[in-house]
């Protein structure tokens, strides 16, 4: 399973986004749930590089499926969209394959 946390302040602002493991729906390099978890958490990534001014930390091991980004700023509007286009896929991975594959949490600090 993918544990996925974002971690908003209480203003509603990213913070950080942590994603953990691997789904497990099929066999490695055939696992459709994996691939666009991945997909949806890396090209988030490299668009706040590449397209906004966001300050970032990012983090990976792709082995033990980890990808941790922290925001040294809050991310500006561009960068918050693309963060909320974000969840609104990996919300509609959990609705497609259930909470069995991916477990995704909202933290407030």
């Amino acid at each position: 399973m993918t544990d996925i946390t974002i971690i908003k302040s209480k203003n509603g602002e990213y913070k950080r986004v942590t994603c953990k493991g691997h789904a497990g729906f099929g066999s490695a390099g055939n696992d459709i749930v994996c691939s666009a978890i991945s997909i949806l958490v890396i090209n988030t990534i490299n668009s706040l590089d590449a397209l906004t001014d966001t300050q970032m930390a990012v983090n990976s091991d792709e082995e033990k499926g980890l990808i941790d980004c922290s925001f040294s700023a809050v991310p500006d509007e561009k960068g918050t969209l693309l963060l909320d286009s974000m969840v609104l896929g990996l919300k509609g991975v959990v609705s497609e394959y259930g909470g069995r594959y991916l477990k995704l949490k909202f933290e407030e600090v």
